[in-house]
């Protein structure tokens, strides 16, 4: 048998040889197979790895995206968690500002409740009082009607004013003090006569009240009519005062002058501020013009010297009461005297207690602190017996 490798021919003998030759063949073919497997896989270990390694860094880097993802996941979670329980801690705050806002809200509804029912009820009650106010603004423009139709009429003007000077002399002075529509020696009444003593004597308060002529003055709108109704003014009020020292100034018997009372404030005003003339006449004539402010003033000055000739009339009974009083007080200051001594001497005997006591609690004190173990026994002294006799 022959085996050609090229144009080499090699020829072998026996079975034996060739079986040989086959293994060795064999195992050359291996060996070399495995050369080349060696070679090819260093040569695949060298190319796989960068391959390796980069499925190592990959493979960290799946590893450090999965435990960021946990850690994303664990984040996830804790901002859930915080979210979550700042949303409750929200809605708890919610809720309490809710329910102080809401207590709040009902506490300033209650008050304005209560402040609107006050004020309702203030309304109501200041309605009710302009109701009144406006019953008595009817009840007065009445009144106003009632008291123009009593001024215009002479005899209810003159008891206008008589009503208003009985009002004012009541007020002023002592009711034993004067007359009211006193009867003179003349036969004329007056409206008030006011006993005051000599000097300067009774004196005669009368009303009159030139309404007539004052409203003409006050109603005129030409020079003409404004000095018609100033003659008139001034003739009624001449008129009054020779009237009123015709009448009330007796010799003798009434004071050397009389009051001529104006109810009305204005017409006095207009008097004195517009007729001076009127007022000296009224002056020399001793009639005294007075309206119900300067008449209040008067009537209290005459009440001053009525107080005092009182008391000159009871300074008698007033020297005895002041002697008997001074003799009250000698006793007194005597019964003082007497009872300041008794004092005195309780007050010397309570010292000398309290010094006695002070010795007894001394004596005290030391019978206290004696040692009686101390003592010696005192000799026996002798003693004779007393030998009793039974009968």
């Amino acid at each position: 048998m022959t085996i050609q490798f090229g144009d080499i021919e090699y020829a072998f003998q026996n079975s034996l040889l060739i079986a040989g030759g086959i293994i060795v063949f064999v195992v050359l073919l291996f060996l070399i197979l495995l050369i080349m497997a060696v070679r090819a896989a260093g040569r695949s270990a060298r190319m796989a790895e960068p391959l390796a390694m980069h499925m190592q860094g990959l493979g960290q880097r799946v590893q450090m995206l999965s435990d960021g993802q946990q850690q994303l996941a664990g984040g996830l979670t804790h901002v859930s968690e915080a979210q979550a329980a700042s949303q409750a801690n929200m809605l708890q705050l919610m809720e309490q500002r809710l329910g102080a806002v809401t207590q709040q809200l009902n506490e300033n509804l209650q008050g304005s409740s209560r402040r609107t029912a006050q004020s309702l009820g203030d309304l109501q009650q200041r309605l009710q009082t302009i109701d009144k106010a406006q019953d008595n603004i009817t009840k007065l423009s009445g009144d106003v009607l009632s008291l123009q139709d009593i001024l215009s009429n002479k005899q209810t003007r003159g008891a206008f004013g008589e009503i208003q000077l009985n009002d004012i002399v009541s007020k002023a002075l002592p009711s034993d003090s004067y007359t009211l529509q006193a009867t003179l020696s003349n036969g004329k009444r007056a409206d008030c006569l006011i006993h005051l003593p000599n000097p300067p004597g009774p004196i005669v308060v009368d009303s009159k009240f030139p309404l007539e002529a004052y409203e003409a003055l006050r109603n005129a709108n030409t020079d003409w009519e404004l000095n018609e109704a100033a003659k008139a003014f001034r003739m009624a009020v001449k008129t009054h005062i020779k009237s009123i020292s015709d009448k009330y100034i007796i010799e003798g018997e009434t004071a050397d002058g009389a009051l001529m009372f104006l109810p009305s404030e204005a017409v006095y005003a207009e008097l004195h501020a517009n007729f001076p003339a009127i007022v000296r006449d009224s002056f020399e004539a001793r009639v005294w013009i007075v309206s119900p402010t300067t008449c209040m003033a008067t009537l209290n000055t005459m009440r001053a010297i009525l107080k005092d000739a009182r008391m000159q009339e009871h300074a008698g009974a007033i020297r005895k009461e002041l002697g008997l009083l001074y003799a009250d007080v000698d006793r007194l200051g005597t019964r003082v005297e007497n009872l300041d001594r008794h004092f005195g001497q309780a007050a010397k005997d309570i010292s000398d207690i309290k010094i006695s006591a002070d010795k007894a609690g001394k004596r005290a004190r030391r019978l206290d602190n004696f040692d009686f173990e101390e003592l010696q026994p005192d000799p026996a002294p002798n003693v004779v017996k007393l030998e009793t006799k039974n009968e």
